[in-house]
């Protein structure tokens, strides 16, 4: 028999009984859509997150204050004490010419006022790297000239939310404000970051030269002098980041006077390790949901193995008149794989064109990311496929099985 007979017979035996067609192709319809719309929620998410921790930084280490044991054995928290200095952040910069860029910085809050316009916010004490580490850019204005580290001026640099809060459309450059009950000169503003890794407002921030945040806004915190309460640094290669935090340990330790077997005054974090432990998370979470969807498919492939075993009881007499005048277990194995490739096929379409549509009004309406590409579109459509031929192989086989004469004499 001809493709195009073996088209047209299976087109006129699925017609014969199109409700039970339509049903049978619903699950496979079902199982597309869903494999669509799951695996693209899941890529939107990974995306989504993927983007947020990489603003974490992929070349960095933060340095923090280490805990300690105290009279009696107890242990206190980093912020109790100080053993971060300004020192340790030159030697850093000195010593370790992998390093690019390092910065210490001390940090508050505190309520900021304009005119009668007044918020809460967090301060930065930063040094000129802190900019360049966090990738922070100016909007508007300028940053911090180099005397304005060196002589503690009083400038700060607004983030998008204070700005906001404060000034409204108002420019904000050359204004005075007071954090707290130091005036301030507003210099410069910072392009808007949006909600961070963890969640926070990344723009709820204002930045001030270390040195004016140590002597005008740190007030009776007691801090020994030269601390800081971080430091931040960058490698220019991604390669030499386990290099060089081998590197800041030994040289921290040293400077510090730790001897062997002592515990470390200091925490090092590769902030690597937490971008690539939380991409692989969100990765294993996209299969998760691409294997969920998946099993809707199989039972939708089922379906149409169930409906097909019935088709050939049903038509064991047409089997063997067939067989009778001429045609082979080939011709037949054909013609029933044809009737359930066709279910398979236009419920795949069908599937596809919902699950688009579907992943189009969730990434609309919904509050999920969507990422809709041509590869889950091709994945659905591959899938389709091999429903039909593992899901309609063994009806098939079984129909070209059957005795003709033994077909001939079934009523």
């Amino acid at each position: 028999m001809r493709f195009s007979d073996v088209l047209r017979t299976a087109i006129h035996a699925l017609r014969g009984n199109w409700m039970r067609s339509v049903l049978t192709s619903l699950g496979v319809i079902i199982g597309i859509a869903a494999v669509i719309v799951m695996v693209s929620v899941g890529q939107g998410t990974q995306s989504e997150i993927d983007k947020m921790v990489s603003g974490l930084g992929s070349q960095r280490l933060d340095i923090s204050p280490g805990s300690r044991r105290g009279p009696g054995g107890v242990r206190l928290s980093s912020s109790s004490f100080y053993t971060l200095t300004e020192g340790d952040v030159d030697a850093i910069r000195e010593d370790i010419p992998e390093v690019q860029y390092v910065a210490g910085s001390l940090r508050g809050n505190t309520q900021v006022v304009f005119a009668e316009s007044n918020w809460s916010s967090s301060w930065q004490g930063v040094q000129p790297d802190y900019f360049d580490i966090n990738g922070w850019v100016i909007a508007e204005g300028a940053g911090f000239e180099a005397q304005a580290y060196s002589g503690a001026a009083k400038e700060v640099i607004l983030g998008e939310t204070v700005r906001r809060e404060l000034f409204g459309d108002e420019p904000a450059i050359g204004q005075t404000v007071r954090l707290g009950r130091v005036p301030f000169v507003v210099v410069g503003t910072l392009e808007p970051k949006g909600q961070g890794g963890w969640g926070q407002d990344q723009d709820d921030v204002m930045m001030v030269p270390m040195q004016t945040a140590r002597r005008r806004l740190l007030g009776s915190m007691g801090l020994p002098p030269g601390a800081v309460m971080q430091v931040a640094l960058t490698v220019a290669d991604a390669d030499d980041l386990g290099y060089v935090q081998g590197e800041v340990e030994s040289l921290l330790r040293q400077r510090h006077r730790i001897g062997p077997g002592q515990e470390d005054d200091f925490s090092v974090r590769n902030i690597s390790e937490i971008v690539a432990t939380r991409t692989a998370t969100t990765r294993l979470m996209s299969l998760l949901l691409g294997a969920v969807a998946s099993i809707s498919l199989i039972v939708g492939g089922i379906g149409i193995m169930n409906i097909m075993l019935v088709s050939v009881t049903e038509r064991i007499r047409e089997i063997g008149l067939r067989m009778a005048v001429g045609a082979g277990p080939s011709d037949v194995r054909r013609q029933f794989l044809a009737e359930a490739m066709l279910l398979s096929l236009v419920g795949g379409a069908l599937g596809i064109v919902i699950g688009v549509v579907g992943a189009l009004l969730v990434g609309r309406f919904g509050d999920l990311p969507v990422v809709l590409n041509g590869q889950v579109v091709a994945l659905a459509a591959g899938f389709s496929v091999a429903t039909g031929l593992f899901f309609g192989y063994y009806p098939a086989r079984k129909a070209s099985m059957l005795d003709p004469i033994e077909a001939l004499r079934q009523q």
